[in-house]
């Protein structure tokens, strides 16, 4: 279920660049393709009972198919991920279309660059912390554009690069908990170690988010709403961090900060706890969903649910 849900993210954002960049919104093959490429090697790198030298040698040839190689596949593994990048080359020769493997060749980079951090992270300082952070995230995005659109202008890779700065720095937010557990270092997580209220690093953010705002409005397609439904998203993704962490934050950041939140950090707190409990009964609907025999239309037919 995890797998999927990161999959989905990484789909809505290229989704959601598609009319920013002129193109319909629709899922496609390179979208689904590279949706689905780092829930199938970032987890296999990110797993505990796998030797360093088996990941190295999985990273080694998964490089090497970005670039083109044709190499066997050994496992079920390589063989799935050989098949994703294939639907991308399909949609997007590579000979007409170089942006989009240099987009993939740079965020396989950086998620190299990220697992590698693990084993050193005391010793990196804020600065290259910072870049690893903006290399990860900036490159994911660029790549998501890449695959709605295949080429794109210099002010369409600045947007989309920036707009992944800011989902990644948003996310390394609401993870700080998960990051100070495990070792991982991020500007937040840091700060966080240290003691030092992450008042100041939240109040760059949001004003890097108005910034971001303001390229994308420079960008000519794309709805007026379309824009300021991006911006509501973006800033609600970092006050409700700030209302989830409130710990990180001196009291008087905290309620200024619930005064910029049309709901209570409490009632958002509550919706939380809520729709954690469900995700029992989310895991067992999906599960039935993709188990149900398909009915006369042709469509899978769900068990009507007697209780929840």
């Amino acid at each position: 279920m995890a797998d999927i849900i990161q999959a989905c993210r990484n789909a809505w954002t290229a989704c959601g660049l598609q009319p920013l960049l002129g193109e319909r919104i629709g899922i496609t093959p390179s979208i689904l393709g590279y949706s689905l490429l780092y829930p199938y090697s970032d987890n296999y790198l990110d797993r505990a009972d796998i030797s360093a030298e088996a990941k190295l040698q999985f990273s080694q040839r998964f490089r090497n198919r970005l670039r083109g190689e044709r190499i066997p596949a050994q496992g079920d593994r390589e063989a799935a991920v050989w098949t994703l990048v294939q639907l991308i080359e399909g949609q997007y020769p590579r000979l007409h279309y170089p942006q989009v493997f240099d987009c993939l060749l740079a965020i396989h980079r950086a998620q190299e660059e990220s697992i590698a951090q693990l084993g050193h992270c005391g010793q990196s300082s804020d600065d290259e912390v910072l870049r690893m952070s903006c290399a990860k995230g900036g490159s994911s995005v660029l790549a998501d554009a890449c695959m709605a659109h295949g080429w794109l202008t210099g002010e369409e890779r600045r947007f989309s690069f920036e707009w992944g700065v800011l989902l990644q720095l948003g996310d390394d937010l609401q993870d700080v908990r998960e990051d100070m557990r495990r070792g991982s270092a991020t500007l937040f997580s840091r700060a966080a170690t240290l003691g030092i209220p992450l008042d100041r690093l939240v109040i760059q953010l949001l004003n890097f988010s108005e910034q971001v705002g303001a390229r994308m409005d420079r960008l000519p397609n794309g709805t007026k709403e379309l824009k300021e439904l991006l911006r509501m998203s973006w800033r609600s993704l970092i006050i409700g961090a700030v209302a989830d962490s409130r710990e990180f934050f001196s009291p008087g950041f905290v309620n200024e900060a619930e005064r910029c939140s049309p709901f209570g950090f409490e009632y958002l707190r509550t919706q939380r706890v809520k729709l954690s409990s469900r995700h029992g009964l989310y895991s067992i609907l999906f599960d039935a969903f993709l188990e149900a025999p398909e009915d006369g239309d042709g469509q899978p037919s769900l068990p009507y649910p007697h209780s929840a």
